[in-house]
């Protein structure tokens, strides 16, 4: 998609307008299809997996970034640190190259996908991607208890055993059409269905939803590796670089703490050169962690990114863990028992 179809996109969602109502026939037709291929799924006629491990499957109703792959980071570690073996699985950016694999902490992100790439650096437990979810699982099954897989609220080929949504606290569900005269891929009922609702940050209220906010760590530096706080570029101008789903989110995070921000967003997965984002300009070049696994080589002197934490309602997040365990135990009973 052209960045100029892109922000086309973006506006007619999320900008307040009825501009996209000419497109409400396409809308209806996308939304009885989805229905129809759903209900396929329900009754059998189309075949879904079902790993013989607990699978995990965090995602939201929109298009576009809501804060899922941090969430997942955060999610896997609590649950291995429940003491069971985690893996996670995802598409990867373009359903990644070739069959599904698993992948390395040094393989290429144009061959992975940057979010697949980032969560296998951050975390020591196995990773893998494909175009097919059910063969990513399957991958990963020998060695793991839970697996939790990034993205795929809608992919019903995939059988789960808990669904988390994650909303865009900040953009909502834009106009609340279905695609593509709105954001929606399913309907804001869906939210009933699933096992649970985290808001990513303020401005939009569910009841029953858990609150989550996300939070900078360190400013690591691209190459040496150096780490900062964020204070330490408190007052300064710096430019923020970002080719993710709402890089609003992140420019806004380096405002609330007191950075002067000159933007510089990029279409969602772009790749992009040191000139494009600003290195030498003679500000800190400031870019998400997501972004920064694809910048490789020479020329990125002067620019880190920003490791962020999901921070989320203590009593929320523990009776998620909780629920999400006490499922784990019932599927390995269930296995022994088979």
């Amino acid at each position: 998609m052209s960045r100029r179809l892109h922000d086309w996109f973006v506006m007619t969602w999320y900008g307040r307008t009825r501009r996209g109502a000419w497109l409400l026939p396409l809308a209806a037709l996308f939304a009885a299809a989805s229905a129809l291929r759903r209900w396929l799924y329900r009754r059998g006629v189309l075949h879904s997996y079902r790993s013989r491990r607990l699978v995990v499957v965090v995602g939201n109703l929109t298009v576009g970034g809501a804060g899922k792959t941090p969430l997942v980071m955060w999610l896997a570690g609590e649950l291995a640190r429940r003491g069971l073996r985690v893996g996670v699985a995802l598409r990867g950016y373009g359903g990644a190259r070739g069959p599904a694999r698993r992948i390395g902490p040094s393989d290429p992100a144009v061959e992975t996908g940057d979010e697949a790439l980032m969560i296998r650096r951050r975390l020591d437990m196995p990773v893998a991607v494909g175009a097919s979810r059910p063969e990513a699982v399957r991958l990963l099954e020998a060695d793991c208890d839970a697996i939790v897989c990034d993205d795929g609220l809608q992919h019903y080929a995939l059988a789960r055993d808990f669904e988390i949504a994650v909303i865009d606290g900040m953009r909502g569900f834009g106009n609340g059409w279905r695609l593509p005269a709105g954001p929606l891929r399913e309907p804001v009922a869906r939210l009933d269905e699933v096992d649970a609702v985290i808001v990513n940050g303020p401005g939009h209220d569910r009841r029953g939803a858990i609150r989550m906010t996300l939070e900078p760590v360190a400013v690591v530096s691209i190459g040496d590796e150096t780490r900062r706080p964020l204070s330490a570029f408190a007052g300064q101008e710096v430019v923020a670089a970002a080719a993710i789903g709402n890089p609003e989110r992140f420019f806004a995070m380096l405002r609330s703490h007191g950075l002067t921000v000159e933007t510089r967003p990029l279409q969602d997965h772009a790749r992009f050169t040191p000139a494009l984002a600003g290195v030498g300009e003679g500000k800190p070049v400031l870019l998400t962690e997501k972004d920064a696994v694809k910048c490789e080589g020479a020329g990125w002197d002067g620019a880190a990114w920003v490791e962020v934490m999901p921070r989320i309602d203590t009593g929320g997040a523990a009776a998620l863990i909780d629920a999400i365990v006490h499922k784990a135990d019932g599927r390995t009973g269930d296995l022994k028992r088979d």
